[in-house]
């Protein structure tokens, strides 16, 4: 058994004990006064154990307006408490991989022993076109460490741009030997489409994870995608399945939003297109009223019945829920757990109703492409 201690601010003691493990699922138990919270954790192909609801930081990028980081730091406090100890975040994202190392910091100034390990840091390297020798690779990867205030790096989704450039298996050729020397646990992607997951695979590159769009409203991934990761134990990582909040009560009933004022955030514009292209706002509605229906039923959120779906979806190791950091009220730590509690079991009669309008939408992977065909058009 293992078990870890860790103070947070209130001088509580947070432990965790690995109490059951079921295939890939590791079942962690937070206990903090006399709360007990179940968090499911789900292994990689290198051994790492992450959440299965995971802290997204895109929203600390800018693109979702001003952050402070102090405060953005201090938050984090309340995610980890709660047992949710896995953070996603990129090079890209602005200051997230700085953010996650001062609080990495202070966990490791408070902790000793095994308790260093209580957090999982997964980042993306998203580079410009251009060479990919060693040296680039390496540079870029000592890069995010340092800004994560690590030694090595829990897991580097490396994202590629343009595919006729195919360099990028130069660069995946480098980081798979970096993940030989130490440097990389995991070796994992993101928005690669099944085809080029395949060619990479068969060249003996070991892929842990593909993160991808899945959700209610784009199920893209189960054309192709499942199945091949399935073959070949790929979990995928999944982000976008809440529609940058726009699957929840907020929108039950609501006039379509149209203007900046009401799509205030590149979340919402994002999404808001999504659904313009999945259905319309006609469409959507109907789905909300089918999900709200299925959440009264077992006293939780539309929220947490979108997320569920996609949890119980082949091969999707966890769920990517983006957090506002440092902006108060807008944290959602108890919704997201509900998410993922044993007792959240959607039947197939639960289903029905949302499928009904499901089959009444367009068909995305036509209308789209694969998986993160559409960054490359």
């Amino acid at each position: 058994m293992c078990y870890l201690s860790l103070f947070n601010n209130d001088t509580e003691i947070i432990s965790l004990r690995n109490v059951n493990r079921v295939q890939n699922v590791v079942v962690v138990i937070v206990c903090r006064r006399k709360m007990m919270t179940q968090v499911p954790k789900v292994r990689l192909a290198g051994g790492l154990e992450v959440c299965r609801i995971l802290n997204g930081m895109w929203q600390v990028s800018g693109a979702h307006g001003p952050v402070d980081q102090t405060k953005a730091v201090q938050a984090m406090q309340a995610y980890v408490n709660a047992g949710l100890t896995t953070f996603d975040m990129a090079d890209i994202y602005g200051p997230a991989e700085e953010i996650f190392g001062h609080f990495n910091s202070q966990v490791k100034s408070k902790a000793s022993g095994d308790a260093l390990q209580l957090l999982q840091g997964l980042t993306k390297w998203v580079p410009r076109p251009g060479p990919m020798d060693r040296k680039v690779v390496e540079k870029a990867l000592q890069r995010s460490m340092s800004r994560m205030q690590v030694e090595s790096l829990d897991c580097v989704q490396f994202h590629w741009w343009d595919y006729r450039d195919r360099r990028y298996l130069e660069a995946l050729g480098h980081l798979s030997d970096l993940q030989q020397d130490g440097l990389i646990r995991e070796l994992s992607l993101t928005n690669f489409d099944t085809q080029r997951l395949e060619e990479i695979s068969n060249r003996g590159i070991r892929i842990s994870s593909n993160q991808v769009q899945y959700s209610l409203i784009d199920q893209r991934p189960a054309a192709k995608m499942e199945a091949f990761c399935l073959s070949h134990g790929i979990q995928l990582l999944t982000y976008g399945t809440l529609a940058g909040g726009l699957l929840s009560e907020r929108y039950l009933g609501k006039e379509e939003p149209t203007g900046r004022a009401e799509l205030s955030n590149a979340s919402l514009s994002k999404y808001k297109n999504v659904i313009d292209s999945w259905g319309g706002w006609g469409l959507f509605q109907e789905l909300l009223v089918a999900l709200d229906t299925v959440a009264k039923h077992h006293s939780c959120s539309i929220a947490n019945v979108a997320t569920r779906y996609v949890l119980d979806r082949p091969v999707v190791g966890g769920v990517i829920v983006g957090c506002r950091l440092g902006i108060a009220g807008a944290e959602h730590i108890e919704d997201s757990l509900r998410s993922c509690r044993p007792e959240l079991a959607l039947t197939p009669g639960d289903l029905r109703p949302v499928e009904d309008v499901l089959q009444r939408s367009r068909d995305l992977m036509s209308l789209i492409g694969d998986c993160g065909d559409e960054y490359r058009k």
